[in-house]
């Protein structure tokens, strides 16, 4: 996994109930908000976090993860690129890919 500094994005790991729920998102849509149709996308700080990470952090964090969420092209090409989703369950709002991931 690449470790450029400039395909920096957004990790949040929050630890609820037993689970391990990772949020990334790309850096330049935190803070956002999509709306295309019935479907409705806000890329909340609280949510996907401040901290900076690296793909490669992206990867260690989502093989640890029992539920993720991600938003935007490098956070999805990271999750993909990972096993962790498939690319055609990705979703797209406004053009801007996002997905989930739940492991049983």
């Amino acid at each position: 996994m690449d470790d450029d500094r400039s395909e920096i994005m957004y990790l949040k790991v929050h630890k609820v109930r037993g689970e391990v729920m990772v949020a990334v998102c790309d850096r330049d849509l935190l803070g956002k908000t999509f709306d295309e149709g019935e479907l409705s996308l806000s890329v909340e700080p609280s949510f996907f976090g401040e901290e900076e990470a690296t793909a490669r952090e992206v990867a260690e964090a989502l093989a640890g993860a029992t539920i993720a969420n991600m938003v935007g092209e490098r956070a999805v090409a990271c999750a993909i690129e990972t096993d962790s989703i498939e690319d055609e369950n990705v979703l797209r709002i406004c053009g801007v890919p996002c997905a989930q991931m739940v492991r049983m």
